[in-house]
């Protein structure tokens, strides 16, 4: 069975963030004594006395405000309370019961699903502090202090009791995909279209996803797990510590990620910082797909796809095996391809050679094109063998690495990629000394 799903909600600045931190031993959601830090739904396992449970952090509510972001975040924290099995609503006692409190709280009881009551910041323990939060109709309230780790084992145990006896375990076999990219390129669009639903908040607003939001989804028979996440400024852009974080967790996305999807703005074509970003995907050995957004909105000829495509050969020549694919969020244009071509860069990416068949291509790239020769000595290569997975990995053993030229490096790795097929993923390939003795 699937793991119970535990909806953290509340009006802003309670200490939701900091408790699912706290929980979940990550620092997954962004702190920040600062309400509307927390926009999207974000997902993390837990687990307490042997029983495992997802839970989901949410932006605070406020029923009433009509500020276009507000109304964003009270739909994304509707649809976590619509999901979940268990409802943990938070107060803060510096905060007293307000109005807000009372608003949620009635919203709360027309899902007719099992609501904990905590009420945070209760840093030192005065029972009389609760008395005012029966009035909400919940039960009884459970005081806690989230930065002090008080009362938080009476709360878990309460949350608990509410999960079916069978509740069980899944195991994550799903396929990780990052969609990264600058702000506004249309990543939080693309995830939507891809799931098929609103998971995350799409505005005209650079900067509205804040996280790196996990969503699992299975398409013919695949399990997903989408990974929607911050844009990426250029460094000297990034003035706010909240977006600071913003970038750190996406830039972690990445490496836990087992494919990404590097979204590029069509009408802006590829920037310094599409190139920077794709750098580091490179850099940390995962394979990929360029992912032209907005196609929808670029005035076309019949050339117009070469152009571009001329435009990544020449900014991408540094991972010239880079799969592209032009497409429209918006409208749904050739989005249906998007997991097709992910899943070929990653089975790419896990590609295994045999010994045999390896040095049969090298030994024969040797005698097409003779190793090179420094101060009379000519490098010998005595074989290669495949070292690991995610990216390829090579290991060349020759007789000096001073005579492996960086040329001639390439010409193999080049030898390697023309005869096998891993385009979309990077390849690694290490030079190491061994002596004729030892041959």
């Amino acid at each position: 069975m699937n793991k119970p799903i535990v909806a953290v909600v509340g009006r802003p600045n309670v200490g939701k963030s900091t408790f699912f931190n706290k929980i979940t031993g990550k620092k997954i959601s962004i702190v920040k004594d600062k309400p509307g830090v927390t926009r999207d739904r974000i997902y993390c396992d837990a687990e307490w006395c042997g029983k495992s449970f997802t839970m989901i952090d949410t932006g605070g509510i406020e029923l009433k405000s009509q500020d276009e972001m507000w109304m964003h975040i009270k739909k994304q924290a509707e649809i976590a309370i619509e999901t979940s099995d268990v409802i943990l609503f938070m107060c803060d006692v510096k905060g007293g019961l307000t109005a807000s409190d009372i608003e949620v709280a009635s919203m709360l009881r027309k899902s007719n699903k099992p609501i904990v009551l905590a009420v945070n910041k209760l840093d030192n323990y005065d029972a009389t502090l609760l008395y005012d939060y029966y009035e909400l109709g919940l039960g009884e309230p459970i005081g806690i202090s989230c930065e002090q780790g008080k009362g938080l084992g009476d709360l878990l145990d309460e949350i608990c009791s509410h999960f079916d006896s069978d509740a069980g375990v899944v195991e994550d076999n799903s396929v990780k995909i990052a969609i990264v990219g600058k702000p506004n390129a249309g990543k939080s669009s693309l995830a939507n279209r891809l799931l098929g639903f609103d998971r995350t908040i799409v505005s005209n607003i650079a900067g509205t996803t804040r996280d790196a939001i996990d969503t699992e989804f299975t398409h013919n028979g695949q399990n997903y797990t989408l990974i929607d996440t911050a844009g990426i400024r250029k460094k000297k852009s990034v003035y706010d510590d909240v977006e600071y974080y913003s970038v750190v967790r996406a830039l972690g996305a990445i490496r836990r990620a087992d494919v990404c999807l590097v979204v590029v703005d069509s009408t802006e074509g590829l920037t310094e910082q599409d190139v920077k970003i794709l750098g580091y995907v490179h850099e940390q050995g995962k394979p990929s797909v360029v992912v032209m957004n907005k196609w929808d909105a670029v005035e076309k000829d019949t050339f117009t796809i070469e152009t571009f495509k001329k435009k990544l050969d020449s900014d991408l020549a540094f991972m010239d095996y880079y799969k592209s694919i032009f497409v429209s969020a918006k409208t749904g244009l050739r989005a249906e391809k998007i997991l097709a071509l992910a899943l070929e860069s990653l089975e790419n990416s896990r590609k295994r050679i045999s010994t045999g068949t390896l040095n049969e291509l090298i030994g024969d790239a040797v005698r097409t094109t003779e190793p090179p020769t420094k101060h009379g000595r000519r490098l010998k290569i005595y074989y290669t063998v495949q070292d690991g997975v995610e990216p390829p990995t090579f290991v060349m053993f020759v007789n000096n690495q001073e005579l492996m030229h960086f040329s001639y490096k390439r010409f193999i790795e080049n030898t390697l990629r023309n005869a096998l097929d891993f385009s979309g993923t990077p390849i690694r390939l290490f030079i190491r000394e061994k002596s004729e003795e030892d041959k």
